[in-house]
């Protein structure tokens, strides 16, 4: 899996990612989810007290796939031209 682009606004987060044709939409997001959720934790602990039993990502997504016949380039630039570029997230931490 590799993400290509990363789109970030207040609320909600694009990923384009290519994969192989074997792994679902599902097994995708799990994976983004899991990585996100271990990594925030990771560099800001002090979110586990703030959460304290609530999850960090909610189970709300939608999932996209860019067919033989889609605009790749396109979804592309409309994801580059969300919001603000990705930080670190320990650059906000504290």
């Amino acid at each position: 899996m590799q993400i290509l682009e990363i789109g970030i606004e207040k609320d909600y987060v694009h990923f384009i990612v290519k994969t192989i044709p074997m792994m679902s939409l599902k097994q995708v997001a799990q994976v983004i989810k899991s990585i996100t959720a271990r990594e925030v934790f990771k560099r800001c602990p002090e979110i586990k007290n703030i959460l304290w039993g609530r999850k960090i990502l909610t189970s709300v997504h939608y999932l996209g796939s860019v067919g033989k016949y889609g605009n790749e380039d396109m979804i592309i630039e409309y994801v580059k031209k969300q919001g603000k570029k990705l930080r670190l997230i320990a650059d906000s931490c504290g």
